[in-house]
């Protein structure tokens, strides 16, 4: 079941105020005395642990000041910040058209140098050709009914994706599952297209691309949603009906180490080339 944009953003905003309760019992305190000698008054600090009401920032430096957790400002100032733009609708996203939404990435991912990229549904948009990019643009089109701009937005997107070609210093770490390479997006001249392009692209000095087999093993991490991470500060995540940012540096974290273990258990080079050729073989 995929979670709503609302209910997300009010379990994030909640989570939130769990955090801030367990650091204020951590302390040997409760609401009252928290409260007290934060100069807060008592039903705020309530607020605040329930999740009802969400922190400022200097509400969580004097809280972490008074429980003797510094340490943890910088961590639940992301978060917080994170809580309000965690999840963000595809809808109103899509509102100015698919050009305008592929546009509005450009100028961030300029400013990226290392990108690594999870993908177990679609090839990723630094590795798409025109016309696949346009096919899957395409359906986004037709399932949330908006109006059908694919042919601009796959330009947009190329246009943007050309910095893996640019001699500047970037990194593109992708790993995709086996899957994806027969997932059916459009039809057999598209995909032969795009796969051949998926092989040449590995030739690029910037790009590593990894392909994780069927058949491995993945007892050491369960299967994951897509995601990509902008250098080591931001994680981005597509769900069905929003997209959501992680800057909170323990979930970050949490998503590098999460691409570690896939990369350890993707395969490379000719072993990669392999599968794409068997892919390839597949399309009648």
């Amino acid at each position: 079941m995929v979670t709503s944009p609302s209910s997300g953003a009010q379990a994030a905003r909640a989570a939130l105020g769990a955090r801030l309760r367990e650091i204020m019992r951590n302390a040997d305190l409760d609401g009252v005395r928290l409260a007290a000698r934060a100069g807060l008054h008592a039903s705020k600090s309530s607020r605040l642990t329930t999740g009802a009401t969400l922190p400022s920032p200097s509400d969580i430096r004097i809280w972490c000041a008074v429980c003797g957790a510094d340490d943890q400002v910088e961590d639940l100032l992301a978060r917080s910040r994170d809580v309000d733009s965690l999840y963000v609708e595809w809808k109103r996203r899509h509102r100015g058209g698919l050009r305008r939404l592929q546009d509005s990435y450009t100028a961030e991912f300029e400013r990226t140098r290392r990108f690594r990229e999870y993908r177990c549904d679609v090839v990723p948009g630094f590795a798409q050709t025109h016309a696949y990019a346009q096919a899957l643009l395409a359906s986004v089109a037709r399932f949330d009914r908006i109006p059908d701009d694919s042919q601009e937005a796959a330009t947009a997107r190329l246009a943007r994706s050309s910095i893996v070609r640019a001699p500047a210093e970037r990194t593109f770490v992708l790993l995709i599952d086996e899957a994806v390479l027969h997932h059916r997006i459009a039809d057999n001249v598209v995909m032969s297209e795009q796969l051949n392009h998926l092989a040449a692209l590995m030739a690029f000095p910037a790009v590593s691309l990894g392909i994780l087999p069927m058949h491995a093993r993945r007892d050491s991490i369960l299967p994951l949603e897509s995601f990509l991470l902008l250098d080591d500060f931001q994680v981005r995540i597509e769900l069905l009906t929003a997209e959501i940012r992680v800057t909170a540096p323990s979930e970050v974290n949490g998503y590098l180490r999460a691409f570690t273990e896939l990369s350890r258990l993707a395969v490379h080079g000719a072993q990669a080339r392999a599968l794409i050729g068997t892919a390839l073989n597949t399309l009648t």
